[in-house]
């Protein structure tokens, strides 16, 4: 089981939550061409150990999280509100 601390509601089971991606940045612009929004939803690395996260609390206070995550023991390092965490483009 991953707990994900919640900023708003404080530690949660990650059941309360949906994956929302990784926090790489902004998405294409509303009119770019579909294969710039293909490669931005499809074309991810998947890298083992450290990663950057966008989970919504989606049974809790619906807030965007992102959370630092290392994907080879599933430990969260941090986790900050993707409104005050201007490096995914949120």
């Amino acid at each position: 089981m991953i707990v994900i601390p919640c900023p708003h509601c404080g530690e949660r089971n990650h059941d309360e939550f949906v994956y929302a991606g990784a926090a790489v940045g902004a998405p294409p612009a509303p009119d770019a061409p579909l294969a710039d929004w293909n490669a931005w939803v499809y074309s991810r690395e998947n890298p083992r150990g450290l990663n950057r996260e966008l989970w919504r609390h989606a049974l809790g206070c619906g807030a965007y999280v992102v959370v630092a995550r290392d994907t080879r023991t599933h430990a969260v390092l941090s986790t900050t509100l993707a409104a005050e965490d201007a490096s995914h483009g949120a």
